[in-house]
């Protein structure tokens, strides 16, 4: 089993683009799981952009599958007064399987300070039943501790397509930007909840906005909301809120999922 901190020492330049190795550990079927696919793309942006001001955001695209051997290839798409693009793909046997747009940004004197809402009353971690359970729990869900605050259950058939829970690293030396956008694709698709029976899905395009650049640097646990918006055609759309355990404000994002059945 490979720890965090391993998968992102396994990052290293390696002649015009950098590489890395994923154990199967890491798997979510048949590709390495997607939090870990963007991990690794903001792993060797930092690494390869020198100096880099605070993430701000991001534009992850989920393309095609990836393998254990994997080569990443970071760019600066610009570099300008406060902010800085730059893009990074992830190739697996010489195919695109994931492509990364992150936008880094110094922090500016401003007028206004307002502030997203602070997270919801959530009963403790410890008192929660668990989020996984053994016999359906993807692969690279052993990397990670989750607890189910509230909403539905997966394949529980509830009425609403939405889950609040509690999520951490098990590496427990995992904090910063990287190892929270690896946590941030913890649970499964809100429609999910509403499910009765699995079905293959896959996400195909996921964004994040920084809410609050200071409460990214911690590890430990963070509460997850995931509502799905819709569900049809295939296809579902779905927002996405992490918080700190102390309630502050750190992700908000948006997914786009094709579901297959």
């Amino acid at each position: 089993m490979m720890m965090f901190t391993d998968l992102l020492k396994s990052v290293t330049e390696d002649g015009p683009h950098w590489s890395a190795t994923a154990t199967p550990d890491w798997r979510q079927g048949r590709t390495l799981y997607g939090g870990a696919s963007a991990a690794l793309c903001l792993e060797a942006c930092l690494r390869a952009g020198g100096p880099l001001p605070p993430l701000r955001s991001a534009q992850v695209s989920f393309i095609g599958p990836a393998a254990e051997a994997l080569t990443l290839h970071p760019t600066v798409l610009r570099r300008g007064k406060s902010a800085t693009f730059m893009g990074c793909d992830l190739m697996s046997d010489g195919q695109i399987a994931t492509r990364a747009v992150f936008c880094f940004g110094e922090a500016r004197p401003s007028a206004y300070a307002r502030t997203a809402p602070r997270g919801p009353e959530a009963t403790a971690p410890d008192a929660c039943g668990p989020f996984f359970h053994a016999e359906r729990r993807p692969t690279f869900a052993q990397h990670f501790e989750a607890r189910l605050v509230a909403g539905g259950a997966i394949l529980s058939g509830s009425a609403e397509p939405d889950m609040l829970l509690w999520a951490r690293h098990r590496d427990e030396t995992a904090a910063g930007p990287v190892a929270l956008l690896a946590l941030a694709d913890v649970p499964p698709p809100a429609a999910y909840a509403i499910f009765t029976e699995p079905m293959m899905i896959s996400t195909m395009t996921w964004m994040i906005d920084v809410l609050d650049t200071a409460a990214m640097a911690s590890g430990g646990w963070k509460l997850l909301h995931c509502r799905a918006e819709t569900v049809a055609e295939g296809y579902s759309a779905q927002a996405m809120t992490i918080w700190n355990a102390d309630g502050a404000p750190v992700l908000a994002g948006r997914q786009s999922i094709a579901v297959f059945g």
